[in-house]
């Protein structure tokens, strides 16, 4: 007889029916396309905004930013709450934070409106984020696990290939609002497909680990704000030099306080393990080198070539669409070898994409990018089921929703801080060619406007004069190139460390002492129970 509060066996066993869990698995995928689309549809509606809203460089990236440290920072916060009070509860909450913020941020007025607004979008990310991966495995075992886990995949494929596209299409005909409005329909959807998901809670989760939050968020977003802020105040800068001490000491503080918790929300025992290491940092690699270049190419389309929204969403099809199809299609053959060589060839592919971006010069038109776009496409198409698949199999069962959170936390954390780090690299190879061009008087000033507005701004500042406006041409070009060469070596590292991942230590119900029985189902069940 099953104990009070919990379930059957059988539905222990089945995930609670198999028509229940395939339409979790639907609600998972569609609050992942939202949470995803929301990076790529901004991103291409960003120059549209700059104009719309009067922003500044450093306004745009925190439009970015905003949304990616909230979300990064509350995601292991967010796996605590649905430890506690079921998983269900908090992607419900969080769908409906994040709809409503959606409208927020369609209505915004300024760019402080927009940014709040994003930043709140990133709470209700959070939620979503963290029960996603969870909620897949607490429902598929075995075979269906990677079945259902290629269909995430190819849901997150599918969102960074509709994104630029979508974002681009509603920017030119309705307004950059749109790219938010859009989000509400999928979210109502999302609420009702997922109500007839379980909500599984920890009877072990009786409080929050707020010292835990506290450090790691304000170190992250210590960290953001001075990438952020160094080009503007100088790196050398009292203000500046305190605030990445700062973020330094905090993050530290984190590690030291997570080490001395008991049930801490980021369980630093997992990094024994150097296939969870290893994963771990490639997923930040391929965040802060690859999606958090993406802005930055969609500013040099429009900005520097001087094409539309909805022409710089397409110049983008190349990698999202490959990046959409090769799961799907490379499944028969990423299914027999190890997920680990799957990671490393794919973020290999993708440094040498980004690698290949680099030589631009002022002559160059899109084609310069098809390339990288192609490669960089594949590359990402075989890394993202990989990662997924590598952050479930190296912990047990009851230990998934932690995993998906530290892993998700490291792939948005690297976009959060990728493009602050980016944008400093952009920022300081645009002012110094534009030092050497126009001279120490007119650069900084006209280092802002064309880093924010490209050559547009540099013409209507300076009055049309040519020599001014091709000195802006080589000065973005020359940013460009260089925060993609930076991109490129972040992947690369991840690529390097890809290597750690070795099918010896992902979870073994034999070898990590669980007891086999006939009834094997309900050793893949996570040992909770039905709040």
């Amino acid at each position: 007889m099953a104990a009070k509060g919990s379930l059957p066996d059988s539905d222990q066993g089945r995930g609670g029916g198999t028509g229940n869990r395939w339409w979790t698995l639907v609600a998972v995928c569609g609050a992942t396309f939202m949470l995803l689309v929301d990076i790529t549809i901004v991103q291409v509606a960003l120059p549209t905004m700059q104009r719309a809203l009067h922003a500044s460089f450093s306004d745009l990236q925190w439009v970015i930013s905003a949304y990616a440290l909230s979300l990064s920072a509350l995601i292991l916060t967010q796996g605590s709450l649905a430890d506690r009070f079921g998983r269900k509860r908090v992607f419900f909450v969080g769908v409906t934070v994040f709809t409503l913020a959606s409208l927020a941020c369609g209505m915004a007025h300024s760019p402080t409106e927009l940014i709040a607004g994003r930043a709140v979008q990133g709470i209700g990310g959070a939620g979503m984020f963290a029960t996603s991966l969870a909620l897949i495995g607490q429902e598929f075992q075995g075979s269906s696990r990677a079945s259902a886990i290629a269909v995430w995949g190819a849901t997150v494929g599918g969102a960074v290939a509709i994104g630029p596209l979508v974002g681009g299409a509603l920017t030119t005909a309705f307004g950059w609002q749109w790219i938010f409005y859009v989000n509400i329909p999928i979210g109502v959807l999302t609420l009702l497909v997922g109500l007839r998901m379980r909500n599984l809670v920890d009877p072990g989760a009786k409080r929050l680990d707020w010292s835990g939050l506290v450090t790691f968020s304000g170190g992250l977003f210590l960290l953001v704000l001075g990438l952020t802020k160094g080009n503007d105040d100088g790196w050398s800068s009292t203000r500046i030099v305190a605030t990445l001490a700062g973020a330094a000491a905090l993050l530290l503080l984190f590690v030291v306080v997570e080490l001395r918790q008991q049930r801490p929300m980021f369980d630093l025992s997992l990094f024994r393990k150097p296939a969870f290491t290893g994963v771990s940092i490639a997923t930040f690699g391929i965040g802060a080198g690859m999606f958090a270049l993406l802005p930055y190419l969609t500013l040099y389309l429009q900005n520097d070539l001087g094409l539309s929204p909805l022409q710089g969403g397409e110049r983008l099809l190349p990698l999202t669409t490959l990046s959409f199809v090769v799961p799907l299609a490379s499944r028969p053959l990423t299914e027999r070898v190890p997920a680990g060589l799957s990671l490393c060839v794919g973020l290999a592919i993708s440094a040498v994409g980004i690698w290949l971006f680099t030589g631009l010069t002022v002559g160059s038109t899109w084609t310069a990018l098809l390339p990288g776009l192609l490669l960089g496409g594949v590359g990402v198409g075989l890394a993202n089921p990989a990662i997924a698949k590598i952050a479930l199999a190296v912990v047990p069962p009851q230990r998934a929703g932690m995993a998906s959170g530290i892993n998700n936390t490291f792939r948005i954390g690297g976009v959060a801080t990728g493009v602050a780090a980016l944008g400093a690299v952009f920022q300081h190879r645009l002012q110094s060619t534009l030092h050497t061009l126009v001279g120490a008087r007119e650069a900084p000033a006209l280092a802002r406007a064309v880093a924010a507005g490209g050559t547009q701004a540099a013409a209507k500042i300076s009055g049309g004069r040519p020599v001014v406006v091709m000195a802006a041409h080589h000065g973005f070009v020359n940013g460009i190139n260089e925060v993609v060469m930076v991109g490129a070596v972040t992947v690369a590292v991840g690529a390097a460390f890809a290597v750690l991942v070795r099918r010896k230590d992902f979870y073994s119900r034999r070898r990590d002492g669980v007891r086999p029985s006939v009834r094997a189902p309900e050793l893949d069940r996570v040992p909770e129970r039905v709040g």
